[in-house]
Order: C-alpha cells, then sequence, then structure tokens
C-alpha cells in the first residue's frame, strides 16, 4: 500500500521546486558532513535535471499534496553513468536511478523506501526495463545499507573526480 496522495511526472512547471528540493538536500547533506550533491550548492547539476524533467524521467511523490520527495529514473545512461559502469551501461534493459531526495518536512516516515518500492514495480511495469542500476558514495554507509536492505546487490565501487562509489544494481 502507497503511503503517496499521488505519484506523478515533474512538468516543466514543476521545475523550481524540483531544483529547490535538490539544494535543500544537498544543504542537509553538507551540515551531515556529506559532500554528496555538493555540487548542486555551486549550480552544477550533473544529472541536468531540468532536461531530466523534459523528457519525463523525474518523478514527484507527494503526500497530502505536498511533494515529500522525488527520483529521477533515467532511460539512458548518462556520461556519469558510463564512467562509472563502464561497458554495461550500453545494456538497454536498465534504467539509472538518480538523486533520491526526500523533503526533509517527511523524514521519519519512511518515503525513501517506499519511493524505492514504487520504483520496484514501476520500471518493470511502465518503462519496460527489467534492472534498476544505482550509485552512491561508497563512505556513506547508512546510504549503502539502506540501498542492502531493499534487495539491491552491490556490484562493486569505482572512483571518478568526485570520490569513491558503490554501484548498486536489482533486478525487477
Amino acid at each position: 500500500m502507497s503511503i503517496f496522495t499521488s505519484v506523478e511526472r515533474a512538468s516543466a512547471e514543476n521545475t523550481t521546486e524540483v531544483m529547490s528540493l535538490l539544494v535543500n538536500t544537498a544543504e542537509w547533506l553538507l551540515m551531515k558532513g556529506s559532500t554528496q550533491w555538493n555540487g548542486l550548492l555551486k549550480g552544477e547539476d550533473s544529472s541536468n535535471t531540468p532536461e531530466a524533467i523534459s523528457r519525463g524521467e523525474v518523478y514527484l511523490f507527494k503526500k497530502d499534496y505536498r511533494v515529500a520527495g522525488m527520483v529521477i529514473l533515467m532511460q539512458e545512461p548518462s556520461a556519469w553513468d558510463r564512467d562509472l559502469w563502464g561497458e554495461v551501461s550500453g545494456d538497454h534493459s536498465a534504467i539509472y536511478l538518480h538523486r533520491l531526495a526526500i523533503d526533509r518536512k517527511f523524514a521519519g516516515q519512511d518515503v525513501g523506501k517506499h519511493i524505492m518500492r514504487w520504483v520496484d514495480g514501476a520500471v518493470p511495469e511502465q518503462l519496460g526495463k527489467h534492472v534498476v542500476r544505482l550509485d552512491c558514495l561508497a563512505s556513506i554507509s547508512v546510504l549503502n545499507d539502506f540501498y542492502r536492505d531493499l534487495g539491491y546487490r552491490n556490484v562493486g565501487e569505482q572512483a571518478n573526480s568526485s570520490g569513491m562509489f558503490s554501484k548498486f544494481q536489482k533486478s525487477v
């Protein structure tokens, strides 16, 4: 059973709200001592979120008609994904999950867990893909445990100019 009032694809009109959620999340991560997503604080967006919105890849999860969280589900690997995943990124049965973000007003309500469960069902049903791939900083054990506890398998680590990243995937 979903805790969300609605799940919808973001539209151009949602761009400011989506970017605000991402920047607020990056600020919260920084306060927690994490550098993940700190490019957003400098105006850098490696996920090119406005373009992802226009492609219909950004999903908003509303609770009581307020955005509680969001996620980007990229149909094709980005340059970031190709760098981290290498040759396997050419596998067209996979979707690349980016920018799972929760509005801090909804913290402690398992919003992230519910979004990930929705992803597990929506990816094969709505998007016709059978593998979900994602990455996170290898140094954030809480985040690595979060994905592992949801059945995502750590398939290795890869370094790039932003640090060392754990790569997770799950067949859905």
